[in-house]
């Protein structure tokens, strides 16, 4: 079971979309010095199809993709939810993204069922995404392939 803390429409998770980006708690990962570190709680209410649902007929037409930022600690319900948004909502084109602490996805895991992936701890010293020297790497899924566009956050001067 995930459980989110709060949801946001933002513009800079991922590039050339307009995100409802989700904020799962109890993070597995505790990176030092994290810019989140109240994820780390089991905090929130829980994160189901029916709260998907509702954000989705509220912001259907202000969005275009939904990030799951986090959820570690139960990567298999994250990507059961990708899935139930791709199949019950296909028809709206909503793309499906994840930011993962880990540094390669869980076994089982299938990239077809999103459209982005962010994967890496945070490393203070490496910086985030939008410094060339981090270790975190973002993906696009194109024909099932993931195609690292890392230096979409530096060109574009994302953040």
């Amino acid at each position: 079971m995930l459980l989110y803390a709060s949801f946001d429409i933002v513009f800079q998770e991922i590039p050339n979309e307009v995100t409802l980006a989700i904020n799962i708690s109890n993070c597995p990962n505790w990176c030092k010095n994290c810019h989140s570190p109240h994820l780390r709680e089991s905090i929130g209410d829980v994160l189901d199809e029916n709260i998907i649902s509702v954000w989705l007929e509220q912001y259907a037409n202000a969005i275009t993709c939904i990030c799951f930022m986090g959820g570690d600690a139960d990567p298999y319900e994250v990507e059961r939810l990708a899935v139930y948004v791709r199949t019950v909502f296909s028809s709206r084109n909503i793309k499906t993204a994840w930011y993962s602490g880990k540094e390669v996805l869980p076994a089982g895991i299938s990239i077809s069922n999103f459209d982005y992936i962010k994967l890496g701890a945070y490393i203070e010293h490496l910086g985030g995404l939008n410094m060339r020297t981090t270790n975190q790497r973002f993906y696009s899924i194109e024909n099932e392939v993931m195609k690292d566009r890392t230096e979409w956050f530096w060109e574009k001067g994302y953040f």
